[in-house]
């Protein structure tokens, strides 16, 4: 294939370079599949990489370094006030991006996958047709849609204005302003308040619902709720955000709701109300794929759309929207075209919302439990039994543990606390293997350490 011929052709099409469209044509490429990979970004790694999961907990750990430099001081040791060179931490969270980017390409190259740069369009169920590049059109045998999501709106309301930002401006860093409005109490919101609050911005959050991070049990996000009421100006939950107009220095809103922030100006305005997938652009219906009433792709259990050699994988196809989700997704499928008999049926699919302090949960929460009427028994036990919290002055940590009554099997696991995020991995392994509370009780944990607290729970 010669790059600037008018139609190229290839076996596999992939679209989209993140975590799900990377994976999907680096294993199609081992099973010896001749793979081309589209990306509208010059390099590899999607949002996650560029825009999202890297930059935030790149940010995230020097918020740590803040925390855990200021907790010093009742250990005996105090540090001056810190000195924040802003231009240096986006310095230092651009080389981390770059460093993950060039080993990417580098892959690609490794696996023999040909990377085009442009954004594609379905023409029809065999070619796209794609703008911002030296190719113009791609015929293709079968081909995987690995666009991602982006960052939600909040229609009708919401203005174009510098001083409103999504999570991808934010995560430029382009001001520390005084004060910020977050628009949202999810984990992105949350995740990039900490960051801006750490950097010197006073931060209120504004959350439509009764409590922050909607789907979490609230004696998880209890110990991070106390810590985030130190570090942010105001939290307002039952509140909305109904108008917004540009002023002199910021913005102005209209708020309704049981408990609106006392200011109604902010020097800058976070919007961070969720996602929605990238599927409006692609001319899917072109090709055949149908979409759900939410806008995402419908797939078989094979990731098979409603096109026959077309798939799907990653946000696109609905929730949880996750990059390690995507990873995953984007392994199997990439078996899948290989002939090869792979089937992505995982029991538990981690989430970890990177705050200080951390929460983290795989399997069934209780609150869903609860709803299904399930038999259960709850195990708990807060990090104040840990010796290895206390040395360190984390006790802001809790272990839950949710098995069925008569057999004893695992459910979920639910953790808080500082790198707990490490820390959810056995209770995924142990949920995938069918474990009952005799196994994690029995197994040796080291001492001390804050994952011994797993065990300790499941003696209860």
């Amino acid at each position: 294939m010669v790059v600037g011929e008018f139609t190229q052709e290839t076996d596999l099409l992939i679209i989209g370079g993140g975590p799900g469209g990377y994976h999907a044509a680096f294993r199609a490429a081992a099973n010896g599949i001749q793979t081309t990979l589209v990306e509208s970004m010059p390099a590899l790694g999607g949002v996650c990489l560029h825009r999202g999961c890297i930059p935030s907990k790149t940010y995230l750990s020097l918020v740590e370094v803040l925390h855990t430099a200021k907790a010093a001081e009742a250990m005996g040791i105090k540090f001056a006030s810190p000195k924040i060179n802003i231009d240096a931490v986006r310095a230092w969270k651009s080389e981390v991006v770059d460093k993950l980017s060039s080993g990417l390409d580098s892959l690609a190259k490794k696996h023999g996958v040909e990377k085009i740069t442009g954004t594609a369009k379905f023409e029809d169920d065999k070619h796209v047709v794609l703008q911002g590049g030296d190719v113009k059109r791609i015929k293709f045998r079968r081909a995987v849609i690995a666009t991602g999501s982006r960052s939600i709106n909040l229609r009708g309301v919401q203005i174009e204005s510098p001083h409103v930002w999504t999570s991808r401006t934010a995560l430029e860093l382009p001001s520390i302003p005084k004060t910020l409005l977050i628009v949202g109490g999810g984990y992105i919101g949350l995740e990039l308040g900490q960051v801006y609050a750490a950097l010197g911005s006073k931060v209120t959050v504004v959350e439509m619902t009764a409590g922050l991070l909607p789907g979490v049990d609230k004696d998880l996000a209890r110990p991070l709720l106390k810590r985030l009421e130190e570090d942010f100006a105001a939290i307002c939950l039952e509140t909305k955000v109904t108008g917004m107009k540009e002023v002199k220095n910021g913005i102005e809103l209209i708020f309704e709701g049981r408990n609106p922030p006392e200011s109604k100006t902010f020097e800058q305005v976070l919007v961070a109300v969720g996602r929605s997938p990238n599927t409006g652009e692609l001319d899917l219906g072109k090709a055949g794929v149908a979409l759900d009433e939410r806008g995402f792709i419908k797939v078989d259990g094979q990731f098979k759309t409603t096109s026959p050699k077309i798939y799907a994988i990653g946000d696109v196809i609905g929730n949880p929207l996750l990059a390690h989700k995507a990873l995953h997704e984007g392994t199997v499928v990439g078996d899948i075209l290989a002939g090869k008999s792979a089937v992505f049926e995982p029991r538990a699919i981690p989430a970890v919302v990177f705050t200080d302090p951390e929460i983290a949960w795989a399997g069934l929460t209780e609150t869903e439990a609860k709803a299904k009427n399930m038999d259960l028994i709850v195990k708990k036990i807060p990090w104040t039994a840990s010796g290895r919290a206390v040395a360190l002055g984390r006790t802001d940590g809790l272990t839950k543990l949710i098995f069925e009554k008569k057999s004893q099997r695992l459910l979920g696991v639910g953790l808080t606390g500082v790198h707990v995020g490490e820390m959810i991995a056995e209770g995924v392994l142990a949920l995938e293997m069918g474990a009952v509370a005799h196994d994690l009780a029995s197994t040796i944990h080291p001492h001390p350490t804050l994952s011994e607290m797993i065990g300790e729970a499941a003696h209860l």
